[in-house]
């Protein structure tokens, strides 16, 4: 190693007396930790109340860590709390501790090949009593994926080590010392990071403290001294190696006080950790279907569909390298710590000092860019045996370092590697919540927080076929059981059935679903199965009609569909779905050209390539072109009730097809009461300000407090639940005759709305439905029919027929503009609300850094607003209005979305030029990537340059940020070139963006050639206006060296560079 000048290892400033106390999260210390490593790099150094932590974050500072000849293990921070409960137990000794040694030597042959392979059945015995409660529970049963792994690695470790059962699976009531061990450890976690203040302010806690300990003493001495007492006890477990075997070295036994530190000890390392991998597993199995896919045909390979055996285990490489990859991203214990034994050089560079504890953030060195290529990707491929085998020494340390390494790893993996094989030969997996976002909980490890999942059973079995299908017997013959898995309406059991699956992100293709649900029982059909498309993975009904509705986003499948699509991509039989039958309506964005509506044809061309018959043909809508709405009620009825229709009248020949719409039934009351059900947290607003000069188009600036435990990255979105404008609302209460203080009770089915209990008007109106959606054909045609006044008739027929796109779809008419422009119409509040979509959420970049502060979160809008096409008075744009109106201290509805992969920061900002192009409110991811340099250049390190061209129309009217960009130039954080529209003289004549750009195309191409990454946020003439002036730079330097490049190969080279080398957010 070359050993060059001593180079200090950065520290945050701090506070006199406390130090950094300050810059630690006491109830998210890793997230601080994290915080603080990706602005200060690769090491730094805090300073604590007793304690200097040097952290290091890269492959080659752990590395040079694990030399156990200059650092060892001495328990400090949390395990120095632990020791208070369990001592000198293997997790928490210290080197020299001779119970240590005694117990190492002792219990390391029943951690062997053989011990481990004993253990097998009572393994497999927990395991299946976690797959039989969850096929009891059913398919529709949203069940706490942590939770439930946490009982089945703590009754298997207890089963296990001691021949004890918790029978965690059999009781709602745990057993006590399961609720003491929870509240020791989240305890231990707090006495770790306590002010010094003096114990009499810590009274109480310590008490409680103190009970916990002695639960966990006395049951484990309990089972001690059962098995001391009993008689005939052949068991050949952990207790049993611990009561019977002797030192090797120096002939001693383990003393009962250190048997029962160490059971306590297995109970807590030994659940916490294999919990938390198999949940992180399941999550990104979840997130990545084709590693789903892979996985469970593995299991069907190599088990099939008989009982599972000890001889599987180590024929499942790809759940292994699963596992460790799961663990790289996610390592359950995500630091470890060891002491600095004399004076010396980190890598030849950093000093640190004797007695300073060194601490290896695994969240972060795991992570290396240096060692794992695109390191936030879930790969298990570059985990399969050979590659592992390859990875450099100590680049994956999950289970610790050395000699102190965990004793338990070869247990761990054959019960997570048994775990999966159980749940992945009999279920499916879906997200409970589609929108859910890894957060993470942390007590003495972390584990997903709020991590709720489905599990639906394979191969049309229930669950007395499953358990004998574990046990390995064969079921009694008898009457075929019906089964229902998806959500069932129309339970009067009229009508045909039908399934409809919907692939959905922003709920767009979902509310669709919805309202084609609420429809089918006027024409004769009832909806057995409403879901989403991963739910019938693998359960495709037969003899009754399947209608699809899913997205594209960027060529891939919505998230809940996705598995879905990676299921019916794998099927060889062509006849695989014969005696299916189905339909598929497609949304998309045209400005996606390569991929538009990529999915919806994928779907469509293979379930026919795999047998299925269509029905109807295939329905698009283009979000650019068209209202979705308006295109998905067309094909619902021209092309696919017509079609099913004729099918149910071959099916029901002496059924009448008599069509009516549904309705809803409406009681006016005036009891006052609010519900609001909507899959967002609530935030607060600290601060509002305008960023544009009076006269010019608004926008403004919010910042926002973010929930607890929500995260984001710079780049990402945050989604907001609006309200609709009070100027709208009040509009509609005034057309329904409502008294502004009026409730109302719903009584119905299939609309996302408040049922059977009374709401106030107001908030049905604001909270709930769309109310400037632009009106549909049907519904005009709806209103026509509620009127008798013939001339008002006539005329909202030509609006639904030949003055639909330019008189409603132009203008943006809605059925409130509608209703207001012809009084004749007598149309019941309950039909109106029928016609109305549900409230969306809307979706904002995120123009903060979480560098910053992690708690805060920045958007940066546009308000839209100015006289109506309709011509009836003004249009409000229902979000920017809402968000208008909020002030300090209002609370909001909001949460993250994360951006494309390729829309963040690269991962070596030292190494990586960045180009950013924006014109308007396009800058406001860029405000996020700007300020988070800004915070890194702060903490001392140097960063590749940057580039921001952005376009606006004049300065001082509404040069966005203009002063924080004008300081972030100063001190060496970016270049910022502008383009003025009104006044190009003072941009050097630029007028356009793109026209500033080509201005300075020779910097920009140096940039480029130095391996900039170019991000594009901005309208699509923006977008489209930079790729012309991109492909016109790359062709002239082609020029240069020679060489020449056509219009065409120009166009390939851009699209293929597209989430590479360059990443764009369009808006309109």
């Amino acid at each position: 190693m070359a050993i060059g000048p001593p180079t200090p290892v950065p520290e945050p400033p701090r506070l006199p007396f406390l130090g950094n106390i300050a810059d630690v999260d006491a109830e998210n210390s890793i997230n601080s930790f994290v915080s603080l490593a990706e602005k200060y790099g690769e090491i730094y150094r805090l300073h604590l109340p007793g304690a200097r932590l040097v952290f290091v974050s890269s492959h080659a500072l752990v590395d040079d860590a694990c030399d156990e000849r200059r650092f060892k293990k001495i328990p400090n921070t949390v395990l120095t709390e632990i020791r208070e409960g369990v001592h000198d137990g293997l997790f928490t000794a210290k080197l020299e501790e001779p119970n240590w040694g005694i117990a190492h030597r002792v219990l390391m042959p029943a951690f062997g090949p053989m011990g481990i392979r004993n253990m097998f059945d009572e393994m497999k015995d927990i395991g299946v009593q976690l797959a039989l409660k969850w096929a009891r529970h059913g398919p529709q049963e949203t069940i706490n994926a942590p939770d439930d792994f946490t009982r089945l690695t703590l009754d298997t470790i207890a089963l296990c080590s001691m021949g004890f059962r918790f029978n965690s699976f059999y009781s709602e009531t745990l057993h006590p010392f399961i609720h003491s061990m929870g509240e020791f450890l989240t305890e231990c976690g707090r006495r770790a990071q306590r002010p010094p203040l003096p114990s009499f302010f810590y009274r109480n806690q310590d008490k409680a403290f103190r009970s916990h300990i002695d639960v966990l003493r006395e049951t484990a001495e309990t089972v001690l001294k059962e098995r001391v007492t009993g008689v005939g006890n052949e068991r050949k477990d952990l207790l049993a190696a611990m009561l019977q075997g002797r030192d090797p070295k120096t002939g001693q036994r383990m003393s009962d006080a250190s048997i029962i530190d160490n059971l306590i000890t297995f109970l807590i390392a030994g659940h916490e950790t294999t919990s938390g991998t198999l949940s992180y597993a399941m999550y990104r199995l979840l997130k990545n279907p084709d590693s789903y896919r892979k996985v469970q045909q593995e299991v069907d390979e190599v088990i099939g569909k008989g009982p599972i055996t000890v001889q599987h285990m180590q024929k499942l490489p790809y759940i292994s390298a699963v596992l460790r990859e799961a663990l790289r991203l996610d390592s359950p214990i995500p630091i470890f710590s060891i002491c600095v034994t004399e004076d010396t050089l980190l890598v030849g560079k950093y000093p640190v000092h004797k007695g300073e504890f060194i601490n290896c953030l695994l969240t972060k060195a795991h992570l290396d860019p240096t060692v794992f290529e695109d390191p936030l990707t879930f790969k298990p491929e570059r985990m399969l045996d050979e590659n592992f085998n390859k990875l450099p020494k100590n680049a994956w340390k999950p289970f610790g370092s050395g000699v102190r390494a965990c004793i338990g790893r070869p247990f761990a993996w054959q019960e997570a590697v048994l775990a999966m094989a159980i749940l992945f030969q009999n279920f499916n997996f879906i997200l409970a919540d589609n929108d859910y976002e890894l957060h993470h909980k942390q007590t003495l490890t972390i584990k997903p927080k709020d991590f709720f999942i489905r599990a639906i059973l394979r191969d049309g079995m229930d669950a007395t076929q499953l358990e004998h299908r574990l046990a390995g017997t064969e079921p009694t013959p008898g009457k075929p059981k019906p089964s229902r898995d998806g959500v069932a309406l129309n339970h009067d059991g009229q009508g045909q059935p039908m399934t409809i699956l919907y692939g959905s992100n922003s709920g767009t293709c979902e509310s669709m679903a919805q309202r084609l649900a609420f429809n089918a029982a006027s024409h004769g059909f009832r909806v057995s199965t409403l879901d989403c498309m991963d739910a019938a993975m693998e359960k495709l009904p037969k003899d009754e009609p399947i209608i699809i509705i899913t997205a594209s986003y960027e060529g891939q499948p919505p998230d809940n569909a996705g598995h879905f699509v990676s299921w019916i991509n794998s099927i060889e039989d062509k006849s695989a779905l014969a005696g299916s039958s189905y339909a598929i309506f497609g949304c998309g964005h045209h400005d996606w050209t390569q991929t538009f509506h990529r999915v919806p044809r994928l779907v469509d061309t293979r379930l026919e390539e795999i047998g299925a018959t269509k029905i109807a043909e295939l329905g698009l809508a283009d979000a650019a072109g068209e209202d979705m709405f308006v295109s998905f009620e067309s094909w619902e009825d021209n092309v696919l009730w017509p079609a099913l229709d004729g099918l149910r009248a071959i099916k029901e020949p002496g059924v009448p097809q008599k069509i009516q719409l549904a309705s809803l039934e409406v009681h006016v009351s005036n009891t006052r009461s609010s519900i609001l059900k909507q899959n967002v947290q609530e935030g607060n607003v600290v601060a509002t300000r305008t960023l544009t000069a009076d006269g010019e188009p608004a926008k403004k600036h919010v910042e926002i407090r973010l929930p607890s435990g929500m995260t984001y990255r710079a780049g990402d979105y945050l989604t907001v639940l609006p309200i609709n404008p009070k100027e709208t609302v009040q509009r509609a209460m005034r057309r329904f005759e409502l008294p502004w203080d009026a409730s109302i009770k719903i009584e119905g089915t299939g609309i996302r709305l408040p049922m059977n209990e009374p709401v106030p008007a107001n908030d049905i109106l604001s909270g709930y439905v769309e109310l400037a959606q632009p009106a549909t054909k049907r519904n005009i045609l709806a209103l026509a029919d509620r009127t008798d006044h013939q001339d008002d008739r006539r005329a909202l027929h030509n609006l639904a027929e030949d003055g639909y796109d330019s008189e409603i779809i132009a203008k943006r008419v809605s059925v409130l503009d509608l209703l207001e422009s012809y009084p004749s119409i007598n149309l019941p509040l309950g039909l109106f609300l029928t016609m109305m979509p549900p409230m969306r959420i809307r979706q904002y970049s995120i123009s903060s850094s979480p560098l910053e502060d992690p708690s805060l979160a920045s958007i940066t809008f546009s308000l839209v607003s100015g006289n109506a096409k309709s011509g009836q008075g003004n249009y409000i744009g229902v979000a920017s209005s809402y968000l208008d109106s909020l002030e300090v201290n209002d609370r909001l509805r909001v949460s993250v979305r994360p951006s494309h992969a390729a829309f963040h920061l690269p991962p070596l900002p030292e190494q990586t030029p960045l180009i950013m192009i924006s014109a308007g409110s396009g800058i406001a991811p860029f405000r996020g990537f700007i300020q988070e340099r800004a915070a890194l250049i702060k903490s001392g390190r140097k960063l590749a340059p940057a580039v921001l061209y952005h376009g606006c129309r004049e300065p001082a009217r509404d040069d966005l940020y203009n002063g924080e960009f004008n300081e972030w130039e100063k001190a060496g954080v970016i270049t910022v070139k502008r383009a003025f529209s009104r006044v190009p003289s003072k941009s050097g004549g630029s007028k356009y963006v793109q026209d500033a750009v080509w201005d300075d195309r020779h910097s920009f191409h140096e940039l480029w050639r130095q391996g900039a990454q170019l991000y594009i946020c901005g309208s699509r003439r923006v977008a489209q206006g930079v790729e012309k002036v991109t492909k016109r730079i790359q062709q002239e330097a082609a020029l240069q060296k020679g060489d020449s490049l056509s219009d065409d190969d120009v166009q390939k080279w851009w699209n293929e560079l597209r989430n590479v080398r360059y990443a764009t957010d369009v808006f309109d």
